[in-house]
């Protein structure tokens, strides 16, 4: 039985690294198809999805940028509101504090109207009391000046119109004293 080989020249000291020509050639040809058949299919989707990629991941940089950007305008605009929020708010309490001044300054108005009124009314009160003293005083000094003639006269001082007399002048001499009293 001897199978026949196919024929192998001898290649000096490769052992079992020798190939053969015939072999070397099928898988050169075989080698350059699957290659063209890989650049004409696969190359141009392996380029189709490269690129497709490139562009997500620019379009996904470009559409972080935009919404960077929106988000800084967005921080702006509340950075703006927070500022008006703020001088708002200031506005507010220094109105607030005028019209605490200016309402504690009508209270402050009111009070030193009513104290007046009530110092006035004391006063007019004050003096209905020193009239109606100074009445009933004139009456009994009267009555004691009366009393204190008739028994200094000896006689009787029992008409109206002369005991009036006598009473105005006791009085008019005494109000006379009393202010050479009261400088020394």
């Amino acid at each position: 039985m001897n199978l026949a080989s196919p024929y192998v020249p001898p290649t000096a000291g490769l052992g079992p690294l020798a190939v053969s020509l015939p072999e070397l050639i099928i898988g050169t040809v075989c080698f350059l198809i699957v290659f063209a058949v890989l650049w004409r299919v696969l190359f141009p989707r392996i380029q189709q999805t490269l690129k497709e990629r490139t562009e997500a991941i620019e379009g996904g940089i470009e559409k972080a940028s935009e919404t960077q950007k929106e988000a800084e305008q967005t921080l702006e605009q509340y950075r703006a509101q927070l500022a008006e929020a703020r001088h708002e708010a200031s506005r507010l309490r220094q109105d607030a504090q005028e019209a605490g001044a200016q309402i504690l300054a009508e209270a402050r108005a009111r009070g030193e109207a009513e104290g007046q009124r009530l110092v006035a009314v004391a006063r007019e009160q004050i003096e209905a009391e020193r009239a109606q003293a100074l009445q009933t005083l004139r009456a009994e000094v009267g009555a004691l000046a009366v009393e204190l003639a008739s028994r200094i006269v000896g006689e009787s001082l029992d008409e109206e119109a002369r005991q009036r007399r006598v009473v105005d002048r006791f009085l008019t001499e005494l109000e006379a004293e009393a202010p050479s009293k009261a400088t020394p």
